[in-house]
């Protein structure tokens, strides 16, 4: 064949490829964001901010079992933009109402599959759906995100536990390191932050996860670029791990999810802020979640909660032995009506140890004469429960607890986001909400929307919180971790950190004490994160006696909302300093956390509007770096010009509650 044919032939195969190309532009309403998509023999999309780069092109695509390939060699059948702007009413939240604007671009393909992508004016999503007639088995799905310079991340590290290569707690702290100094061998969790150009960040997360396993990160090459990675589906498995509450996979099979012939997946979601702060105020994990189909969530009652097992049961100035008893219990629920906290937890140890069966109640407790008698203190119980024991008799565990007055349960040691356990969460939300209990997923990934789909599910870990300094070294630095948190895991949803502790710690003066454990940083700053920190359900940590002998903080705990009207992040910078107003009915709070640096900080409060405020503030005392529980209480009238200056010591805090100055 002549050279000259070949020529002819490549030309033409080239302008037929490029005929077969179809490129696609959306932008945000407001025109600062953009993605362009390409689809050839592969798929692949860009984002942009405002003429930055944010990722440079990156496939996707996703490999069935029986051959076929979403996403490669693709033929396009339609496509359709669409612009929507709604409200969002969402009871249980940060905020009573979200604006929910966004273009849309919807691409079908032939082979009965579509996919999705939305363009708001602070992310991206997509996400892949599918209208086959068949159940399908999926063996992978290529997530990358290619990003077009070296840039710093925010690692969370998973802490493989060794029993399983996708078991973890997902409690890491965040590594601060180059895109390029990834180690090879380490999965990282979602969200995850990447520093772009001009300062602006990008965060990668998911949302929506009900079907299908949750999405890892790894970076093997030392490249700029990140792959999702996914927990293939369980084949054997076995109990054990601690107190055999944990189910331990043994062998998996090489595909990932078996999927019914509809299915939706998960949304792929790059959020992009201009400033830090911005992340800490985002909506986009909500947003996309499933709406829930409850129709009555009036019995749904966030709420703090009295916790006995951070304390380790430490009651001192009482005629009875503390521990796991009904005195011991009556005490916290006393203590809770006293400061009209609604819940107490029974945390681990009511049940028969190494038994996994919640029927099985410890002699020393009376569950229904506690549940009577909390009832007639206006107080809730919430029980703990090991996935293990909850997971084996669920519907039966509800129904029977319900019946007795429980309001809810604390599920701990999941410790896996394969398919198998993402659907255990869904099942667990919905057989409560069946019998009106509310949830609490301990031990588990971060949220993902569940609390939007099933409302019960009131709190996640997912988190570092403040039970690490029971035995964490010194080596181990909360405190810049808690001014970490607020721009990356808080995007995905509400943590469980359980702060109030009222032993406070210097940095040089730390130390881990099981049963009598302390906090890093002041005591203001532990009275700010119950402002900062969203969390519906949230725990008053230390013993009751150290919260009576603490009448002032104690107080002003306890007034403290857990869900809010409205939030307006203030300002910040990762792992540097956070501050977030909040808004319940006529009042605001703000909440202001410091790392490490003592900082001198301007709060623009033009907020609140017009008018004359005062508030009710706690401050870092004048030697609060040397002794952390040092604080001033005081009223103050709010500058006219809605400009505040303020003083953090190194670790702490600044908390306050502002209301209409009435003269």
């Amino acid at each position: 064949m002549s050279s000259r044919l070949l020529l002819i032939i490549f030309f033409f195969w080239s302008v037929s490829l490029m005929h077969a190309q179809k490129t696609f532009t959306v932008e945000s309403p407001d025109k600062s964001l953009k993605i362009d998509i390409t689809i050839d023999q592969v798929i692949t999309y860009s984002v942009s901010h405002m003429g930055d780069l944010m990722l440079s092109k990156s496939p996707l695509s996703m490999k069935l079992t029986d051959g076929r390939t979403l996403g490669i060699n693709a033929r396009l059948s339609s496509a359709r933009t669409n612009m929507v702007q709604q409200e969002i009413k969402a009871p249980i939240y940060k905020r009573a109402v979200i604006s929910d604007h966004y273009n849309e671009l919807t691409l079908r393909f032939k082979g009965n599959y579509t996919l999705l992508f939305r363009v708001y004016n602070d992310g991206v999503a997509y996400r892949w759906i599918t209208n086959f007639k068949n159940s399908f088995v999926v063996e992978s799905e290529q997530v990358v995100y290619n990003f077009p310079a070296d840039n710093q991340a925010f690692v969370p590290y998973a802490n493989i536990q060794g029993f399983a290569p996708f078991m973890t707690s997902f409690e890491s702290v965040y590594q601060h390191i180059k895109l390029s100094q990834w180690k090879s061998k380490h999965l990282a969790f979602s969200p995850l932050v990447v520093e772009a150009a001009n300062g602006k960040k990008i965060c990668l997360a998911e949302a929506d996860l009900l079907n299908y396993p949750g999405m890892f990160l790894t970076n093997s090459e030392g490249s700029t670029r990140l792959t999702g990675i996914f927990a293939p589906y369980p084949k054997e498995m076995e109990w054990g791990g601690y107190h055999n509450l944990q189910e331990i996979v043994k062998t998996t099979e090489n595909y990932i999810a078996k999927c019914k012939g509809n299915t939706n997946f998960p949304w792929r979601v790059v959020i992009v802020s201009e400033k830090d702060f911005e992340l800490a105020d985002s909506d986009m994990i909500y947003k996309l979640a499933t709406p829930t189909q409850c129709t009555d969530l009036s019995w749904i009652k966030p709420g703090k909660v009295a916790w006995e097992w951070w304390n380790s049961w430490n009651l001192y100035q009482v005629d009875f032995r503390a521990g796991i008893n009904n005195d011991t219990y009556k005490y916290y629920i006393d203590f809770a009506s006293r400061y009209g906290v609604e819940y107490v937890i029974l945390d681990e140890g009511w049940a028969v140890n190494l038994k996994a069966d919640l029927m099985q109640v410890v002699p020393e407790i009376n569950l229904k004469e506690l549940a009577d008698y909390a009832k007639s203190k206006n107080v809730g119980l919430i029980l703990w429960a090991g996935y293990n024991a909850f997971n084996r008799d669920m519907e039966n565990i509800c129904r029977h607890y319900a019946a007795m007055g429980i309001k809810g349960f604390k599920i701990d040691f999941m410790d896996r986001d394969d398919q198998l356990m993402v659907e255990f969460h869904v099942r667990a939300a919905e057989i409560a909400a069946k019998y009106k209990l509310l949830v609490d997923f301990h031990g588990t990934y971060k949220p993902t929307g569940l609390q939007r789909t099933y409302p019960n599910v009131i709190n996640f870990e997912g988190v570092h919180g403040l039970e690490q300094m029971k035995w964490s070294p010194a080596t181990v630095d909360q405190v810049t971790y808690d001014v970490t948190i607020p721009f990356i895991r808080m995007v995905a949803g509400p943590i469980d950190y359980t702060q109030g502790a009222m032993r406070n710690a210097t940095k040089s003066n730390y130390r881990p004490v099981n049963s009598e454990a302390m906090s890093q940083g002041t005591r203001c700053r532990q009275l700010a994160e119950y402002i900062v920190f969203e969390s519906p359900l949230n725990m008053l940590c230390d013993t009751p006696l150290a919260y009576m002998n603490e009448e002032e903080c104690t107080t002003f705990i306890s007034q403290i909302p857990t869900t809010w009207d409205n939030t307006v992040a203030l300002n910040g910078e990762i792992s540097k300093y956070i501050s977030i107003a909040r808004q319940k009915g006529n009042e605001w709070y703000v909440g202001v956390l410091t790392n490490w640096d003592a900082r001198i900080l301007e709060l623009d409060l033009s907020f609140l509007g017009e008018g004359s405020y005062k508030a009710i503030v706690f401050k870092d005392g004048i030697n609060a770096d040397r002794i952390a529980h040092d604080y001033k209480k005081e009223i103050i009238d709010i500058p006219m010009d809605k400009k505040l200056k303020i003083t953090l010591a190194p670790g702490g805090g600044y908390a306050m509650k502002i209301y209409a100055n009435s003269k």
